[in-house]
């Protein structure tokens, strides 16, 4: 009941800042179409915004605000929802910007990207969860992962590169045959002319990427934003420095990894050696 309660109350607060923009759109004499142009982004951005299906994130508020003389109103708007809003179930903002990402770069060190999850290994990661899940909570979940996996298939593809630490790939989350199944379906997607699959090699004197996993994206309007999760909660980053230090991170973890090539060796000997 209370995420219910929370997911109703993120939909309320996301639609009443929609339909400012709205107003506000409509008082200038602009189209939805009309508003995209100016601003050079997607008229499907504007319209999710204003249908409430969009969080409105600060960057693009300013815009917004700037070109429409709104006098900072949606800046503060924005500023001012609730933090339940600001940070809503399942990270459903990053989840959002993911669907439409024209690029992504993901390094994990303690699981698969979610996007690269078969079924029953996603549900042995959330039976893993300490406190547990109840069963209809873990299938709501899996269900939910599972819905990410369409990055793979939508066209135009997306550019996807990621970079896994090999700790992650010698787990046996669900068991061997769960193992198994996963190993090749990492090893069918490493064959995706749209997907890069590095690994990060056990027995490195240096690692660019102890901090911790992160995800970099890049929107269909050019902006390049960031996602990190830590044991008890996430922060979408859209503050150009701290992207660009993940940036570069991202790309000295690439040259630290096994290339392509390398890492589809490793797991056709993994498969091999089981």
């Amino acid at each position: 009941m209370r995420t219910v309660k929370r997911h109703r109350k993120n939909a309320s607060a996301l639609r009443l800042v929609g339909r400012q923009l709205a107003c506000f759109r409509e008082a200038a004499g602009l189209t939805q179409r009309e508003l995209a142009a100016r601003l050079n982004l997607a008229e499907e951005t504007v319209a999710s915004v204003e249908q409430g299906r969009r969080p409105l994130k600060p960057d693009l508020a300013q815009r917004f605000d700037e070109y429409l003389d709104t006098k900072g109103a949606l800046s503060v708007a924005v500023d001012n929802m609730p933090e339940v809003d600001r940070i809503p179930a399942w990270a459903e903002e990053f989840v959002d910007l993911e669907r439409e990402a024209i690029a992504l770069s993901s390094y994990q060190n303690q699981v698969l990207p979610g996007q690269l999850q078969t079924e029953r290994y996603a549900r042995a990661v959330f039976r893993s969860r300490v406190p547990s899940y109840s069963e209809q909570q873990i299938e709501d979940q899996v269900s939910a992962r599972m819905a990410r996996r369409q990055s793979l298939h939508r066209e135009p593809a997306p550019t996807l590169s990621f970079v896994i630490w090999e700790p992650v790939l010698l787990d046996r989350l669900g068991g061997e045959d769960v193992y198994a199944e996963q190993l090749r379906c990492l090893r069918d997607a490493s064959d995706s002319p749209d997907v890069s699959l590095q690994i990060m090699p056990l027995g490195r004197t240096g690692h660019a990427g102890l901090n911790g996993p992160f995800v970099l994206l890049e929107t269909p309007e050019h902006q390049h934003v960031a996602y990190t999760e830590t044991q008890r909660g996430s922060q979408l980053i859209t503050d150009l420095d701290e992207v660009s230090i993940l940036n570069r991170k991202y790309a000295m973890l690439r040259s630290q990894a096994l290339n392509p090539d390398e890492s589809t060796g490793l797991l056709d000997r993994l498969l091999g050696e089981r």
